[in-house]
């Protein structure tokens, strides 16, 4: 039985071909939403950070450690900001896979036709570019959580400082 009857035969087969990208969009929907919150979070550190400079005049260590956390800050927003942009490619990449592959499957019994392999090759690139997205994406990622522990670190050892001298 070839390829093509199988598909054809076996409307789990379809399922089979169209549930990987669907999941991936899924996961990969997720995963924005999660940068996203992320964003927002850095937004009201940022913000917090201003209002602290415009409420005190800092002099020294002070000073030098809120400027590093404010470079530390827009850093990691500019991170977050390329991560969302590459899981948003992946988001697209995979439903627009998710849709290729589907009406790749209604064309299975026309294996021989240009437009078959078209949809095929098409389906694999956009799924491809998907994961190249959300590969992206989590680095990013990473390197986002990589500069919030810089600021987490420096916080808390400045409460130790503090609660040394106390």
């Amino acid at each position: 039985m070839s390829e093509a009857m199988m598909l054809t035969q076996s409307p789990f087969a379809v399922l089979t071909f169209i549930a990987a990208p669907a999941l991936l969009t899924n996961s990969s929907s997720l995963l924005a939403l999660s940068t996203i919150n992320r964003m927002l979070r850095t937004r009201d550190l940022m913000h917090d950070l201003f209002a602290r400079s415009e409420a005190e005049v800092l002099a020294g260590a002070e000073k030098e450690r809120l400027l590093r956390q404010t470079v530390r800050v827009e850093t990691q927003a500019v991170l977050l900001l390329r991560s969302l942009r590459s899981i948003y490619v992946a988001v697209g990449s995979f439903a627009a896979a998710t849709l290729v592959t589907l009406l790749g499957a209604s064309l299975a019994s026309h294996q021989d036709a240009l437009l078959y392999r078209a949809a095929v090759g098409l389906g694999l690139a956009l799924g491809c570019m998907g994961v190249g997205g959300i590969v992206l994406g989590c680095v990013g990622l990473f390197g986002a959580t990589q500069l919030s522990m810089g600021n987490i670190r420096e916080e808390a050892a400045l409460i130790r400082e503090r609660q040394a001298g106390r």
